[in-house]
């Protein structure tokens, strides 16, 4: 997967500078524009305040009024200029005289502007003009008498570079404002970015699919059975192997990912995990008939219990393994023993050649190859079970290693079992009987063991006879007994309870045959050729 042009960190900043770049700056227009008209209406609304104030001065209606009186207006209103900060008060009479000006040289001239012709006729305005003193914001007043006689007339003059001035003072504040914003919103954004690059791990996005990608291939493709859950006990994940084992059991076959973990499963005992936080490892647990080997671990991160996960795989494919294995330990054996067997013929025939018995050498040799063909051949011939034949082998050999001759006669062929537990099972039949039996004629004159193998419609009969001192009449009807042995010694009395078990689970039987001077024991167990073959 190819990284993309961009990290994480640079798309998080560039997208949280631009969004606050463009908030301040809709911000900034709008609050520009009404600022500015604000500041405009309020100090229009100071010139008409100051001009309504003038017009209703008592001094200001005697000075109209009488010329004696007339200076006082200059003083009145230079008083009130001086107070209110503004440009001008200008007074002036029915004709546009001024009786009043910041200027005193042009008091008695016209006032000029050519925007005063309103008020002089009795109307109250705002207009911008430019006159004496330069561009100015003005108010008009009519002055009344008592009568209510238009007498004159007040303007009030606000200078429009004072209006500009303090709409860029407050301009500048925003700007200032914005700019302290923007610069806290990109430390945001450089905080944010590396706040989430250290929850991520340091990795970027694509390393993020890809990893969950993998760890999903990874949990759907193992052989053995995964589930997970939450702190809550709810089933997180589920994979395909421990579906096809749910399956298998007849469980629901409702989602399980969200269910409660007691209510779907309650085998798993999942939720002893989340409480004593200690792992349980290869516990034999039954789903719904189905026996499985099953690990249950707490998931831990920073000493908080997050969840826990629990693996398993159906006991008969381990059971299997086991057998596979067993079968390759019996090989193992069966070659030592034979490595060990050949070694002792080769010194035989060393010492024959040393003494020039060359006749005694090719009956030796011909003899060996006889064997060979006789007791290797006619067991791996006849019996089609790699396992069961390699076992068999190996207790030939380890009979022969005892001084003991231990045949194998079948009178049919046995093909190979289509259930592979059933293989383990004969072995822990064979095995503690044959043992016993090699046991039994160690002390025998005549030390002979026959096993004879017969399969017919569907059921195996194993016939094992040995020439030992035999069972004790007292003790037959028990010797399947726990604990309960013709031999002296601890630890005795298990092999033969141990192989009525096995043949009791393959729905089978076993009989103790009453023969002179010979041990029998009669076996017959159902058994199914894999492919559905039969012998009738």
């Amino acid at each position: 997967m190819n990284s993309p042009r961009f990290k994480l960190s640079s798309i998080i900043i560039f997208f949280i500078c631009l969004v606050v770049l463009i908030s301040l700056s809709i911000t900034i227009l709008l609050i520009t524009d009404s600022t500015s008209e604000n500041i405009e209406n309020q100090l229009e609304e100071k010139a008409v305040n100051i001009s309504r104030t003038v017009s209703e001065s008592q001094v200001v209606h005697e000075g109209l009024q009488s010329v004696e009186l007339e200076a006082g207006i200059q003083e009145y209103t230079v008083t009130i200029q001086e107070a209110t900060d503004v440009l001008f008060i200008v007074v002036m009479d029915m004709e546009g005289l001024r009786k009043s000006h910041p200027v005193p040289e042009l008091i008695g001239k016209p006032f000029i502007g050519g925007d005063e012709e309103g008020v002089l006729i009795g109307e109250e305005y705002t207009s911008r003009s430019e006159g004496t003193l330069g561009k100015s914001l003005r108010s008009f007043t009519p002055i009344m008498d008592n009568e209510e006689n238009q007498i004159g007339a007040v303007a009030v003059g606000i200078s429009l570079d004072k209006v500009e001035s303090a709409i860029q003072q407050s301009q500048f504040k925003i700007l200032t404002g914005s700019a302290i914003g923007l610069l806290v919103g990109i430390i945001g954004a450089f905080w944010l970015a590396w706040y989430i690059k250290k929850s991520l791990f340091g990795l970027e996005p694509y390393a993020i699919a890809r990893i969950h990608e993998e760890r999903n291939q990874m949990l759907q493709s193992v052989h053995e059975g995964i589930i997970a859950v939450d702190a809550d006990s709810k089933i997180v994940l589920v994979n395909k192997s421990a579906r096809q084992i749910f399956h298998k059991a007849g469980l629901t076959d409702e989602e399980p990912v969200g269910m409660d973990i007691n209510e779907f499963l309650p085998g798993a005992m999942l939720q002893r995990m989340l409480d004593d936080r200690k792992p349980d490892l290869d516990e034999e647990q039954n789903f719904n008939g189905i026996s499985v080997i099953l690990n249950r671990v707490p998931l831990i991160v920073n000493d908080q219990v997050i969840g826990a996960i629990a693996t398993f795989r159906d006991k008969t494919e381990v059971n299997l393994l086991a057998e596979q294995l067993t079968g390759v330990q019996l090989y193992a054996d069966s070659l030592r023993a034979q490595s060990h067997e050949f070694m002792n013929q080769l010194h035989v025939l060393l010492g024959m050649i040393k003494l020039e018995e060359y006749g005694q050498v090719k009956e030796f040799i011909a003899k060996l190859a006889d064997h060979q063909v006789h007791e290797v051949g006619a067991v791996t011939q006849h019996i089609k079970d790699p396992v069961l034949s390699g076992f068999l082998i190996g207790k030939i050999s380890y009979a022969r290693e005892a001084h003991v001759e231990l045949l194998i006669r079948c009178e049919t062929e046995i093909p190979q079992p289509k259930d592979a537990a059933i293989t383990h099972e004969l072995i822990t039949i064979l095995g503690n009987v044959i043992d016993n039996a090699i046991d039994s004629v160690l002390d025998s004159e005549q030390q002979l063991i026959t096993v004879e193998f017969s399969y017919v419609d569907d059921l195996l009969e194993m016939t094992i006879t040995d020439s030992g001192l035999g069972i004790p009449s007292d003790m037959q009807e028990t010797i399947f007994t726990k604990g309960i042995s013709s031999k002296e010694g601890k630890n005795r009395g298990f092999g033969l309870y141990l192989t009525k078990n096995s043949v009791e689970k393959l729905e089978g039987s076993i009989e103790l045959l009453p023969e002179q001077d010979l041990t029998v024991f009669s076996i017959i167990v159902p058994y199914e050729a894999a492919g559905g073959e039969s012998i009738d």
